[in-house]
């Protein structure tokens, strides 16, 4: 079922008839969210995401008929992420892998690099010239928000690479974003070191993912016998299985958890 490499869309097919939508019913699942583009469509400034009902109450069940085999795994802070998802202390990784909650509540934090200050500096220039960009701090790293100024897209892009070469940062562009982190992880490793604990030890690894960020984290499941879903647009991917959008990731969600649910009751009867 997984893909050994990079897949491109099928030329006999366009958009979502390139790969397949995933299965719903499991032996035993661990389960893998990106946040923005995911669980969440994506907004014009980070803030502007905030706790829906319906996300909300899909990820507590998951949650629960999972034993605890539920992630997120974002570009976001850990504090974010709790914000957003508003389903309690779920396993989470944010920051690219730079952050990330235990299921037992433990953290694991990376210390900034002592390049993150002096790029800050430069991008609140930057902003300074550009109004409409936004700068994100996140501690271990910073991102140039450029989605209400696309003109200013490829300067971005130079100036952070720049950015990057001068001060031992690593640059990880995303959709309308680019962002200078602390080098050390990503969301493969994060989804790597959370497959060696409980409760996800044993089981088969699942990321859902839209942006190219995502991509480690697809071939980090992968190599753990397991897949990633492409979630939007079809591009070329690590992902064997893509959902159109949000709302259908949430309905595979719920359908998730009906089939978990199933399986459960099948095993007491």
């Amino acid at each position: 079922m997984p893909n050994a490499g990079i897949r491109a869309p099928d030329a006999a097919s366009t958009g979502p008839l390139a790969l397949t939508p995933p299965p719903v019913r499991f032996d035993r699942l661990a389960l893998f969210l990106d946040m923005d583009g995911v669980l969440a469509p994506l907004a014009e400034t980070p803030d502007a995401v905030g706790p829906v009902a319906r996300r909300t109450a899909v990820l507590r069940r998951l949650d629960e008929r999972l034993e605890g085999r539920l992630a997120i795994v974002s570009g976001r802070t850990l504090s974010e992420i709790d914000r957003i998802s508003a389903a309690g202390p779920l396993a989470a990784s944010g920051v690219h892998g730079l952050q990330r909650r235990r299921r037992d509540g433990s953290t694991v934090i990376a210390s900034a690099s002592p390049g993150i200050a002096p790029a800050t500096r430069v991008l609140r220039a930057f902003q300074g010239e550009h109004p409409e960009v936004i700068v994100e701090e996140k501690g271990v790293s910073v991102g140039l928000h450029y989605r209400q100024a696309p003109e200013a897209g490829q300067a971005a892009l130079t100036l952070s690479r720049s950015l990057a070469a001068e001060h031992g940062l690593s640059v990880q562009p995303g959709v309308m974003v680019v962002e200078l982190k602390t080098p050390g992880s990503d969301k493969g490793s994060a989804i790597t070191a959370f497959m060696a604990e409980p409760p996800f030890q044993g089981a088969t690894p699942v990321m859902l993912g839209d942006d190219l960020t995502d991509e480690n984290a697809f071939r980090a499941v992968t190599a753990l016998g397991g897949f990633g879903v492409l979630v939007g647009p079809m591009r070329e991917t690590l992902a064997s299985h893509m959902l159109e959008n949000v709302d259908a990731v949430l309905t595979w969600l719920e359908a998730v958890a009906d089939g978990v649910e199933a399986a459960v009751g099948e095993k007491a009867a």
